[in-house]
C-alpha cells in the first residue's frame, strides 16, 4: 500500500518531510498519469503548501493533515476554476466564483488542493472512458490497457498513482465505489444528506452522494471529521468496533450468482473465514429489501436516468448536444420517454425498501461484492458501443442498490482476481448510520488487509 495521508503527515510532524516538497513530488507523479486531471491549481497549491509549511515550522498546523495534498472530481467547484464535468462542451463556462463547501472545509483544516480530475463525461458511466479529456489507464493494469471504473477515474488514478492520498468524488449509482473496487483503493459513499452540496454539479439528486477515495479507512474517517467541522486536535484518533460479536450479513444468494467472477466470490469468502475465526458473527441469510431493489432497476428502471435526463434535456434539445460522447448521449436520451408512473413508483419503493432495509440488518453489515467483475479491457469498450452498454450495467449492478436505498458503503480491498487484478468487497449499513459504518470498516480492514 502506498502511503495514506496520516503518513504523509507524520513525516510532516517529524520534520523527515513537508508541504512544500509533498507538492513537489504529486506535481512530478502527474507526469506519468496522463489524462488522470483535467486542470491543475498550481499557483493556488503553491501558496497553500508554503503557508502550511510556515505553520509547522511555527508549531501550528491548522490540523493533523496541514499541508496533505487533494484533488478534487471536477464535479466540485474551486474559484477561480471551470468546472467541466468531463464535458467538451462546458469548457467555455465562466469559472466558479467561490470553492464549494467541502473545499472550503478542507482548506480551513489546511488541506492542499492540488487540481481538479477527471470523469467520464457528466459523471454518466461506471467504467471511466473519456474522449475529450483522455482515459486514464487503469493503475493495476499489467500488459493489457484496463479501464479506471468511473464515473470517478481520475480520481481514483490520482490516488493510485500515488499523486495525492486523498482525492474528494461523488456517486450516483456506484462511482466512487467502483473506481476503488477496480484500483485496489477504499471507497467511501457517505449517506446522501451527509455533507453540504454546495458549490458540487448534480446528476441525479436523490441519488447523489459525496466521499473520499483513499488508501485507508483511517484516512476516509479523518475527511470525514474534517468535514463535519471536527479538527479533534492533531490527532483524529479513532478506534474500530470490536470484531468479536461484530455482525456481519452474507448474503449467499448474492455470492451464488453466475456473473459473480469466482476470484471476486472466494476473496470475500476468505475475508468473512479470517473475521469470523476473530470472533465476528457471520449471518448468512438474504436481504429481501436488496433483492427487491436489484428487481425493481432491473424490471422498471432506474430513477438516475430520469433525473440525469430532466437535469440535462436543455443541453440534449440544444445543437450543443453533437459534441457529446455519443455512448454518454445515447444513454441520457434513453430516458426522454421514461414515464412518469414509474418514476414515482420508483420513489415510492425506495421509501419503503429503506424503512425495510433497516429494519432487516437491525444493527449488522451488510458485505457483497463491490463489484462481480475486474476491470475490464479498455479496447473493445472504446470499439464496441454495445459491449459498453453491456459491461457498464454489470459493473454497476450490485451499487446502484446501495444507492436506491440510500446506503452509505465502504469498498475495501479483498484480493486479486483474474489477470492479477484487484478484487474488493463493499461494507454498507443502513442510511444515515455513517459514523459506525466507518468504524467497523476500519475493523475489517484490520484482517482482511492483503499486504503487498
Amino acid at each position: 500500500m502506498l502511503a495514506d495521508a496520516f503518513s504523509l503527515a507524520q513525516k510532516f510532524a517529524d520534520g523527515t518531510s513537508d508541504p512544500v516538497t509533498a507538492l513537489k513530488d504529486a506535481l512530478k507523479l502527474s507526469a506519468d498519469a496522463p489524462a488522470a486531471f483535467i486542470t491543475f491549481c498550481e499557483d493556488r497549491a503553491q501558496r497553500e503548501a508554503a503557508a502550511a509549511q510556515a505553520r509547522w515550522k511555527a508549531g501550528q498546523p491548522l490540523s493533523r493533515f496541514d499541508g496533505v495534498p487533494v484533488a478534487w472530481k471536477d464535479l466540485y467547484d474551486l474559484a477561480g476554476y471551470v468546472t467541466t464535468a468531463g464535458a467538451k462542451v462546458l469548457l467555455h463556462t465562466p469559472p466558479a466564483s467561490h470553492d464549494c463547501a467541502l473545499a472550503v472545509a478542507l482548506s480551513r483544516a489546511g488541506l492542499v488542493s492540488i487540481g481538479k480530475t477527471n470523469l467520464s463525461e457528466l459523471a454518466y458511466s461506471g467504467l471511466g472512458l473519456n474522449p475529450h479529456f483522455g482515459t486514464p489507464v487503469n493503475a493495476a493494469s499489467k500488459d493489457e490497457v484496463r479501464v479506471p471504473g468511473g464515473s470517478s477515474s481520475g480520481s481514483a488514478i490520482a490516488v493510485a498513482r500515488g499523486i495525492v492520498p486523498i482525492a474528494m468524488s461523488t456517486d450516483t449509482a456506484g462511482s466512487i465505489r467502483v473506481p476503488a473496487a477496480f484500483n485496489g483503493l477504499v471507497g467511501y459513499r457517505s449517506s446522501s444528506r451527509r455533507y453540504s452540496f454546495a458549490g458540487v454539479m448534480p446528476l441525479a439528486r436523490t441519488l447523489d452522494s459525496l466521499g473520499p477515495i483513499t488508501h485507508s479507512v483511517r484516512d476516509a474517517i479523518a475527511v470525514d471529521n474534517l468535514l463535519l467541522g471536527d479538527r479533534r486536535g492533531l490527532s483524529f484518533e479513532t478506534t474500530g468496533l470490536p470484531v468479536a460479536g461484530l455482525r456481519l450479513r452474507v448474503d449467499i444468494k448474492v455470492l451464488n450468482d453466475t456473473r459473480i467472477q469466482p476470484a471476486v466470490r472466494s476473496n470475500l469468502l476468505t475475508a468473512v473465514e479470517k473475521l469470523a475465526l476473530a470472533g465476528a458473527v457471520i449471518e448468512e441469510t438474504p436481504v429481501l429489501a436488496f433483492h427487491q431493489a436489484l428487481e425493481l432497476i432491473e424490471q422498471v428502471g432506474w430513477l438516475g436516468s430520469a433525473e440525469a435526463f430532466a437535469l440535462h434535456q436543455e443541453l440534449l434539445d440544444s445543437p450543443a448536444a453533437e459534441q457529446l460522447d455519443p455512448r454518454v448521449r445515447k444513454r441520457l436520451e434513453t430516458a426522454r420517454t421514461f414515464p412518469a408512473s414509474k418514476q414515482v413508483r420508483l420513489y415510492q419503493a425506495a421509501e419503503a425498501l429503506k424503512k425495510q432495509i433497516t429494519s432487516e440488518l437491525d444493527g449488522a453489515f451488510l458485505i457483497t461484492p463491490t463489484v462481480a467483475h475486474v476491470a475490464p479491457l479498455l479496447t473493445p469498450l472504446e470499439e464496441d458501443a454495445s459491449i459498453f452498454a453491456a459491461t457498464n450495467l454489470a459493473t454497476l449492478r450490485l451499487t446502484m442498490p446501495g444507492s436506491m436505498l440510500d446506503m452509505p458503503g465502504v469498498a475495501l480491498p479483498s484480493g486479486i482476481g483474474d489477470a492479477g487484478m484487484p478484487t474488493s468487497l463493499l461494507l454498507s449499513s443502513f442510511s444515515g448510520n455513517d459514523e459506525e459504518l466507518l468504524r467497523a470498516a476500519l475493523t475489517v480492514e484490520s484482517y482482511i488487509r492483503v499486504t503487498e
